[in-house]
């Protein structure tokens, strides 16, 4: 996989999917694969300085764009999974919502949805945009992807070396006791970004660990295919391919909107607008030098209201299961 862009990401990617659609009785690494994502949280948090909090103001335009850009795909996305496919009110809407895949699933658990159905959606979901937003930066932008992502960690003072790894742990341990959705990567985040502000760490994670978190994303979006079936395939997995096209031709058009008023870049406002995971999002920001704090406000407005709403909305499907019921 050398030859395309994040081989560390594709490469365990494309390997387990395979098996995985072979039969191949893979499993995830649990505890392991989510402690790789603080990873990610820390590079986040590093990334936000005084600096781009300054910059909040000129980018409030775009961000106000993103309750706008939630409530459009719940207007499209709840209607096509419910009279399209059939699925109940619960795994409808959280299909349709574009959160974190493990965090709509569970949510959808809780709120009585399909949790196999959910999972195979929103697995499909990532795998696209994780395959296809490369290939979009690289001929549609012309973009390298060949930004450095990170310092060796030989290079790196010891001392904050030693901050981020604690930042990292009592960040996620931290999110989990309060219950924090997404406590992996936005636990590490918030600790990493108050170090960042005192002053003491000046620095992103090494570029070793940024390389390992893709490694075992990759490992863990293939492995959410194992046991998939022939029906499953044609229901589930169809649904989330047709719904990502439309997803995206949504994040085109919010692309463009921010792009021809002026308020960002393009390449920053396709990353920011990508319904992606916030974790393949980060990475993809950091290899192609885009602005990785414009990048993730908006990541992280975007996971705000799916998470704020999705006990509200667990409420109201309840109601009206019963009621179709």
């Amino acid at each position: 996989m050398g030859g395309l862009p994040l081989p560390f990401l594709f490469g365990p990617l494309f390997a387990c999917l395979v098996a995985a659609l072979a039969g191949g009785p893979l499993k995830g690494l649990g505890q392991f694969s989510v402690a790789m994502r603080t990873i990610l949280g820390v590079a986040v948090g590093a990334s936000l300085t005084p600096e781009v909090v300054g910059r909040l103001p000129q980018m409030a335009a775009s961000i106000a764009l993103v309750p706008f850009y939630v409530a459009l795909i719940g207007l499209i996305g709840v209607p096509f999974f419910r009279r399209v496919y059939k699925f109940d009110w619960a795994t409808a809407w959280y299909a349709a919502m574009p959160g974190g895949l493990t965090d709509m699933v569970v949510f959808g658990a809780e709120a009585g949805g399909n949790v196999r159905a959910l999972s195979l959606i929103h697995a499909t979901r990532v795998l696209i945009i994780v395959t296809v937003a490369p290939l979009i930066l690289t001929l549609g932008f012309g973009v390298e992807l060949s930004n450095p992502i990170g310092i060796p960690a030989a290079s790196l003072p010891l001392h904050e070396l030693l901050l981020m790894a604690a930042a990292a742990l009592v960040g996620w341990k931290a999110g989990e006791w309060i219950g924090l959705f997404g406590a992996p990567i936005l636990g590490p985040m918030v600790v990493t970004a108050m170090l960042s502000f005192c002053g003491l760490i000046h620095f992103r994670p090494p570029a070793e660990a940024i390389l390992a978190a893709q490694f075992f994303i990759g490992i863990g979006i293939g492995v959410g295919y194992v046991g998939v079936t022939l029906g499953e395939i044609r229901r589930d997995v169809t649904a989330g391919i047709i719904f990502v096209l439309m997803l995206a031709a949504l994040a085109a058009a919010l692309t463009e909107v921010v792009v021809l008023l002026g308020i960002s870049r393009p390449v920053d406002g396709f990353l920011a607008f990508a319904p992606g995971g916030q974790a393949e999002m980060t990475v993809l920001a950091i290899i192609a030098g885009a602005d990785l704090g414009y990048v993730i406000v908006h990541h992280l407005m975007r996971v705000l209201l799916v998470i704020t709403g999705a006990p509200i909305a667990a409420r109201f499907f309840s109601l009206k299961d019963k009621r179709d019921g």
